[in-house]
């Protein structure tokens, strides 16, 4: 049930453009509130907001260093994402699979017509 909820909380987080903007700088390295607000129109606090999402997510962290407050991506919390979509990738490609089996039966054989 953890597994499920925080799943939950991760996907619906990834629902906002802006965050999923935020994760996207990450991947590239930690960053500063202010380095991150940088490229929105939006107030400090607005994106504050936005790293609490990805903070209870469980998608990002922050570490303390003298006064900055840096944020980095959480491996664990995008690892779970991906486990997850593997998993559905997985049954997709089966179903597909079968799909391809029954059109191929269906195919009527060479050199026959069909009326």
């Amino acid at each position: 049930m953890q597994m499920t909820s925080n799943l939950d909380a991760a996907f619906s987080a990834l629902a906002d453009p802006t965050r999923r903007a935020i994760l996207a700088r990450l991947a590239q390295g930690e960053a500063t509130v202010m380095q991150l607000a940088q490229p929105f129109e939006m107030t400090q606090p607005a994106i504050s907001q936005h790293l609490k999402v990805l903070e209870q997510a469980g998608l990002i962290a922050r570490r303390v260093d003298g006064t900055k407050r840096p944020r980095r991506l959480v491996e664990a919390g995008i690892e779970a994402m991906d486990q997850w979509l593997a998993m559905v990738r997985t049954a997709l490609t089966k179903n597909y699979d079968r799909l391809d089996q029954v059109l191929a039966a269906m195919e009527p054989e060479k050199g026959k017509e069909t009326r």
